[in-house]
């Protein structure tokens, strides 16, 4: 049976907070399966759900009108998908899609932004959250600019790869392509000369990482400059978080929501 109390450690940003707010949400997370190329919200929708990934990889998508897009952030364990929803804003001319498929625990958004006014705690977290989201936005954007599709593919992999348990994403260079803005071609030809090099292996759906050492070696220096952001102005998990994670799990739900899917092959 699934440990609750660990997998809902695994978010870093509800993992931080104190007792008190983590009961106040509790009772609203429900867990979700988030499948690769899943729409969560499109470009212009209201946002009604935010979501907390624990194992998935959630992207931002910019679109044009030619139906290209491109990903201007990424979302992992390390943060929240949504944010528009309590920045008043309520939508966003962005599409939020899963590029890795995984799991997360999702959240009425308008629930949350409740939360959000009312808790300086919570209030606190997501302001730096989002400071980190957009120094992540900005390098991504030189990055895309800048660099070669082997560093971005290398950058792409790398925070993935952060963001998961264990060495296997669970995506297709289709995916990939999208994200980046480029052509599948070019994220094929990337991708080949990395298994080339012995760091990562390529299956139907999957990329391994093999050699992380060899992709940071390879990788562009926006990486560590994003990697370096979130690590400066969030806090890290400690035990004490995982030990108040656990006074919540009578509250949590157990069953798994299963939303539609939109599966992209390779």
């Amino acid at each position: 049976m699934l440990n609750l109390l660990d997998d809902l450690s695994n978010n870093h940003l509800l993992a931080a907070l104190p007792i008190s707010e983590l009961r106040s949400l509790a009772p609203h997370l429900r867990r979700v399966h988030l499948k690769c190329g899943q729409l969560l919200s499109d470009s212009g929708e209201v946002i009604k759900s935010v979501y907390f990934p624990t194992t998935a990889v959630i992207s931002l998508l910019c679109l044009m009108e030619d139906g290209a897009s491109i990903e201007v952030a990424a979302v992992g364990n390390e943060g929240i998908a949504g944010v528009p929803a309590l920045t008043g804003g309520n939508a966003m001319p962005n599409r939020i899609e899963v590029s890795a498929e995984g799991y997360g625990y999702a959240m009425n958004a308008q629930h949350f932004k409740t939360e959000f006014e009312h808790s300086p705690v919570i209030n606190r977290l997501m302001l730096l959250y989002i400071q980190a989201l957009m120094t992540q936005i900005a390098q991504s954007a030189l990055c895309n600019r800048r660099h070669s599709v082997d560093e971005q593919l290398c950058r792409w992999l790398l925070l993935a790869h952060d963001r998961r348990p264990g060495d296997e994403l669970v995506t297709t260079q289709q995916m990939i392509a999208n994200t980046l803005g480029v052509r599948r071609e070019g994220v094929t030809e990337a991708a080949g000369n990395l298994e080339s090099a012995g760091l990562i292996r390529r299956h139907r759906g999957r990329i391994t990482v093999s050699d992380r050492e060899g992709l940071e070696e390879r990788t562009c220096e926006c990486y560590s400059i994003i990697k370096g952001e979130f690590q400066r102005l969030l806090p890290g998990r400690t035990e004490h978080q995982h030990a108040v994670a656990s006074t919540v799990h009578a509250a949590i739900p157990v069953s798994i929501s299963r939303q539609p899917a939109r599966t992209i092959q390779w």
